[in-house]
């Protein structure tokens, strides 16, 4: 009989890495096998068996079961390859580095660019672009690529306003129901121009890149901040009148005698005439803003982030009414197992 297939013992950090990167959309197709034989190492399988689990050859299951054994996470990437080593010093290399970090100067023509390309860097500096791309990339940096962000306003009142949404959500008043309102605008409802393939052992499933418009749908939706609960109301439009819509299907679901604490932003429909005229009628409501661009502070936008996970983004819709649909039944099938939000924010401000 075969001896028993020796087991590679993994630590739980190394262990939630690895499946980090085996469920990655976006990780290397050869980190994700180096992943997978180590999880298969990790559970007792032999060379062979993880290869004909895995694809790969014998040698490459036995090569990186090892390298994980004797150098842990570390030892998955690829070691240095041979060859000609850099041949630019230490100025033409802070030089480089400097220039890719600044804006390039207008063209004698006039034309204002937003960034270098390695061609153009490489000519400044007096080398060739293949060094220039490595210099860069052992410095990552990566001047093609432009990272998008929006800093809240740090204004004088921005602590206080921040700090009243995060203790309504931690410690409501007793007898009040805690609530996140927002809207999720300009939904298309997108239909396939053909038939999807299906997935099949060894190949993903496939689909045309082209899609026909069915038009857009608004979604307004309430979160019940401590049962994790939804309610929603599809829209053509997000007027202050279609948010007016809302509440009142809102105060109709909401049991009488409840006060109701709103945490929205500040879109311009909230403060309208119309819908102060609402509030003076309903005491029971309150709407509590957070502060300019911070809606990451409203809680229903996690619910916004599920919805396109799970439902808009692959989803395939024939109409506006067929979305508006679909939307409101992924709602009622969310709250089946609705559960509050881990609320994990602490009080610092994100940095830059």
């Amino acid at each position: 009989m075969a001896a028993p297939a020796k087991r590679i013992e993994i630590a739980a950090d190394d262990r939630a890495a690895l499946e980090r990167i085996v469920r990655s959309r976006t990780a290397e197709r050869r980190m994700v096998e180096r992943a997978q034989i180590v999880l298969a190492a990790g559970e007792g399988h032999s060379a062979a068996e993880i290869a004909r689990r895995t694809g790969c050859s014998l040698a490459t299951a036995k090569k990186w079961r090892t390298r994980y054994e004797r150098e842990g996470l570390a030892g998955l990437k690829d070691a240095p390859r041979p060859g000609r080593p850099l041949v630019h010093g230490p100025e033409a290399r802070a030089k480089l580095i400097a220039l890719a970090c600044t804006r390039p100067p207008e063209t004698p023509e006039g034309l204002r660019r937003a960034r270098w390309t390695h061609w153009e860097l490489a000519e400044q500096v007096g080398m060739s672009e293949s060094q220039a791309h490595a210099i860069l990339r052992s410095a990552e940096i990566k001047p093609h690529l432009l990272e998008q962000w929006v800093m809240s306003e740090l204004g004088p009142d921005f602590d206080a306003q921040a700090a009243e949404v995060c203790g309504f959500y931690l410690d409501p008043p007793e007898g009040a129901l805690v609530v996140s309102i927002d809207e999720k605008t300009g939904i298309q409802a997108k239909a396939r121009a053909r038939p999807d393939v299906q997935a099949r052992p060894g190949r993903p499933a496939r689909r045309e890149h082209e899609y026909v418009r069915n038009g857009t749908q608004d979604l307004f939706a309430c979160l019940r901040v401590h049962t994790g609960e939804m309610s929603a109301m599809p829209s053509q439009r997000h007027t202050r009148f279609d948010l007016l819509r809302f509440l009142d299907q809102l105060e109709a679901e909401i049991p009488a005698g409840k006060q109701v604490i709103a945490i929205s932003d500040n879109l311009s429909t909230r403060t309208t005439k119309e819908v102060a005229d609402w509030l003076v009628e309903h005491p029971r409501w309150r709407f509590v803003f957070t502060p300019k661009h911070a809606s990451w502070l409203n809680q229903v936008e996690i619910f916004f982030s599920i919805l396109a996970r799970r439902l808009l983004k692959h989803g395939a819709f024939k109409s506006e009414d067929d979305l508006a649909c679909q939307m409101l039944a992924f709602v009622e099938l969310y709250n089946q197992t609705a559960t509050p939000f881990k609320w994990t924010y602490t009080g610092k401000v994100l940095a830059a």
